[in-house]
């Protein structure tokens, strides 16, 4: 089974910048395509940015140019770089699987962005 772990957010001020780490579980990460999804309250889960094997990237339009998703292989995790962070970023953020292939969500990270 694999198990995801999401660590590294907190309490920003507008403007500033975090990044998320995701250490994954299992011997076979690097042929997983990979995403990062957040969640706020009341609202639905959503795609934040994706990232294939081979290391293409996309991402939901209002992060574009602001956040950037990568990840290294030999060490079994992923990243989410989140910079000019802004409140509507608020959210817990969640790794898991891409391509419709999502496993068990994990605990995830909250990220709070506030003045």
């Amino acid at each position: 089974q694999v198990q995801f772990v999401e660590s590294g957010g907190g309490l920003v001020q507008p403007g500033g910048s975090l990044r998320l780490s995701c250490a994954a579980s299992g011997n076979i990460f690097r042929l997983y395509a990979m995403a990062w999804y957040r969640q706020a309250p009341g609202k639905q889960r959503e795609l934040v940015a994706a990232i294939t094997s081979g290391g293409s990237t996309s991402y939901e339009d209002s992060v574009k140019g602001r956040f950037t998703i990568s990840r290294d292989n030999a060490k079994n995790t992923m990243y989410l770089q989140m910079n000019s962070l802004k409140p509507e970023d608020t959210a817990v953020y969640y790794c898991n699987r891409g391509l419709g292939y999502a496993a068990s969500w994990g605990q995830g990270t909250q990220v709070t962005v506030s003045s």
